[in-house]
C-alpha cells in the first residue's frame, strides 16, 4: 500500500485491486465519469467538471460516442482522461507502469514517460510527485527542453531496488497503460459489424480491379449484412482470399483498438503492428486517449499455423501478461480461417471450437489460473477451403454459417478480362489476340482448367523472363510459351 509522505522506510504496495468476475458494461443511459465507474478508493467529484477549452478533446455527451452531423449511427470515440479517475486505473497500477518504463530504460524525460504509457502528461506529472514524495524516483536533471516535467530527466532511486522486483516478479509488462475490459466491452457493441447496410453498388465500388461474377455479390452481399459468418469452397486459385481481403473494406468506418486490457490484475496486450494498420492523426479533431489506436477494420488471415492453443490467451510465464488470441484481435473486423481442413488440428476439433461463438456471439477465454473470460465474439468469420466440404463439415456447423458460397473458375470471358486488369495493373499493353491464342495452343488442348490466379501468375513469368533477356515485357507467344512452361509442371510419381 502507498506510503506516508514523510516515511523514511518505503514499503510494497500491492498493484491494481482486486477484481470479482468479469464487470459488466453499463446499461444505455447510464451515467458514466468518464468511462466507467470511478476506481475504489476514489470519490466522485462533488460537481461536474467546466467545459474544455477548444482543442482540448472535450468530451461528448455521451460516453464512448459521439453524434454525426450527416444522421449516421453514432461512432465511438474515447476522449482523452483528464485524471486518473477518469481511465479506470488504480494509483499504483500506474506508478507501476511509470517505474518499470525508468528500469528498462534507465532514464526517460516526463514527455518521454507520457508516450511511453500513454497518458496525458498531466497525469504523468501527478503520478511522478507522488513518487517522488515516496523517494522511488528523483530528479536528474532538466537537459534545457520543454517547460515542467515534461523537459526533466528521471531515474530511479535505490529505495526502488526491493519494490521494482516485486513488481517484475507480478508482470515485465512494459508499455501503454491498459484499457479496463468493460470500456473495451463499450467500444466492441458501438463499433459492431453486425447490422450494417450493404448494397450492391457499394461492393462494386470497394473491389477494386477484381473480376467478379454477378452470384459471387448476390452470395456475399446478405452474408455481409448479417455480420456473422461464411463459408467458401471450391478449386484452389480462384480468389477466395482476394475476396475477403475485399470484403473488409465493405465495412464503413475506422475503429479505435486498444493497446492492451486490464482484467483483474493481469495485463493482455491486444494492438499488433502486422494486423492492425494505423491512420494518421487528424489535427482538427480533438484528442483522444492515446491508449486507444485508431486503425482501419482488420482482416486476420490464419491458415495452417492455426492451432486449438492460438485460439486462447496466450499466457508467457517469463514476462508474466496475455497475448491476445487471433479472433479477439479481429474484433469488429473480418477472420479468415484460409485452406481450412489442412491445419494440424483435426477439422472436427476446430469446428467443435467455433460452434458456441457462432451461435451465441460470445467466446470464452481460459486464464492460466484457471478462470473463463467471457467476451464479445463480434468479427465476420470466413471459412475458405479447397478440399471437398463433406469431409470435413457435418449439419451442425452449416446449420450455424448460414452463408455457403461456391468459387468457381473463371470462364474464358471472364478469363480474358482477368488478363486485361492484370496487365493494366502490371503496365503491360494487353493484346486480346494473344491471350486467344495462348487458350488455343495451351488450354483447350488438354482440357486445362482456368484459374483466376493464373493470368497474374503468368504474367509475372513474362515480366521476369522479358527482364532477363533484356526485352520490354508484352504479350508475345514466345515469352507466354516461356512463361507456360514454367508454371505448369506436373510431377508425375515413378511407377513401382
Amino acid at each position: 500500500m502507498p506510503i506516508d509522505d514523510d516515511d523514511q522506510n518505503p514499503r510494497p504496495r500491492s498493484s491494481a485491486p482486486p477484481v470479482t468476475g468479469i464487470p459488466q458494461r453499463r446499461a444505455p443511459g447510464q451515467s458514466s465519469n468518464g468511462f466507467g465507474r470511478v476506481p475504489s478508493g476514489s470519490s466522485p467529484p462533488a460537481q461536474a467538471q467546466p467545459p474544455r477549452q477548444p482543442g482540448m478533446g472535450a468530451r461528448p455527451p455521451v460516453a464512448g460516442a459521439r453524434s454525426n452531423p450527416q444522421g449516421k449511427a453514432a461512432k465511438f470515440f474515447p476522449p482523452q482522461p483528464r485524471s486518473l479517475s477518469e481511465t479506470g486505473l488504480s494509483n499504483s497500477m500506474a506508478e507501476e507502469l511509470l517505474l518499470k518504463a525508468l528500469f528498462f530504460a534507465g532514464e526517460l524525460r516526463g514527455s518521454e514517460l507520457s508516450q511511453k504509457i500513454k497518458l496525458p502528461q498531466l497525469i504523468i506529472d501527478e503520478i511522478i510527485e507522488n513518487l517522488r514524495k515516496q523517494k522511488y524516483v528523483d530528479l536528474k536533471g532538466g537537459g534545457g527542453m520543454g517547460v515542467g516535467k515534461s523537459g526533466m530527466i528521471f531515474t530511479l532511486t535505490t529505495y526502488a531496488t526491493d519494490l521494482i522486483r516485486q513488481i517484475l516478479d507480478r508482470n515485465r509488462y512494459n508499455g501503454p497503460a491498459p484499457v479496463r475490459m468493460e470500456d473495451w466491452m463499450e467500444a466492441v457493441n458501438v463499433q459492431t459489424v453486425r447490422g450494417m447496410r450493404i448494397n450492391r453498388a457499394k461492393m462494386e465500388s470497394r473491389f477494386g480491379d477484381l473480376v467478379v461474377k454477378d452470384y459471387i455479390f448476390d452470395g456475399l452481399g446478405p452474408a455481409l449484412n448479417s455480420g456473422k459468418a461464411v463459408f467458401f469452397y471450391g478449386p484452389p486459385g480462384n480468389g477466395k482470399t482476394a475476396l475477403c481481403q475485399s470484403l473488409v473494406q465493405c465495412y464503413d468506418g475506422d475503429i479505435y483498438v486498444p493497446h492492451a486490457l486490464l482484467v483483474d490484475d493481469f495485463i493482455i496486450r491486444v494492438y499488433d503492428p502486422t494486423l492492425h494498420k494505423p491512420l494518421p492523426e487528424d489535427p482538427d479533431a480533438p484528442a483522444h486517449d492515446a491508449r486507444w489506436v485508431r486503425v482501419k477494420r482488420p482482416l486476420v488471415v490464419v491458415g495452417g499455423e492455426l492451432t486449438l492453443e492460438t485460439l486462447d490467451l496466450i499466457y508467457s510465464p517469463d514476462v508474466k501478461y496475455y497475448e491476445a488470441p487471433f479472433q479477439l484481435k479481429a474484433t469488429n473486423g473480418m477472420l479468415l480461417i484460409d485452406d481450412f481442413g489442412r491445419q494440424k488440428v483435426s477439422p472436427k476439433d476446430l469446428l467443435n471450437r467455433w460452434i458456441v461463438p457462432l451461435e451465441s456471439e460470445v467466446d470464452y477465454l481460459t486464464m492460466h489460473t484457471g478462470k473463463k473470460l467471457q467476451v464479445p465474439f463480434n468479427v465476420f468469420v470466413a471459412f475458405s477451403t479447397n478440399l471437398d466440404p463433406g469431409d470435413l463439415v457435418d449439419d451442425a456447423f452449416l446449420r450455424r454459417v448460414r452463408y455457403k458460397l461456391a468459387v468457381q473458375p473463371p470462364d474464358e470471358a471472364q478469363f480474358q478480362a482477368i488478363w486485361e486488369a492484370v496487365c493494366k495493373k502490371r503496365n503491360v499493353e494487353y493484346d486480346e489476340s494473344a491471350i486467344t491464342w495462348l487458350i488455343a495452343a495451351h488450354y483447350k488442348p488438354t482440357n486445362r482448367p482456368f484459374a483466376a490466379c493464373q493470368p497474374r501468375d503468368l504474367l509475372d513469368q513474362v515480366i521476369d523472363i522479358a527482364h532477363y533477356r533484356g526485352e520490354t515485357p508484352a504479350l508475345t507467344g514466345d515469352l507466354l510459351d516461356a512463361a507456360v512452361n514454367n508454371y505448369f509442371v506436373r510431377f508425375d510419381k515413378p511407377k513401382r
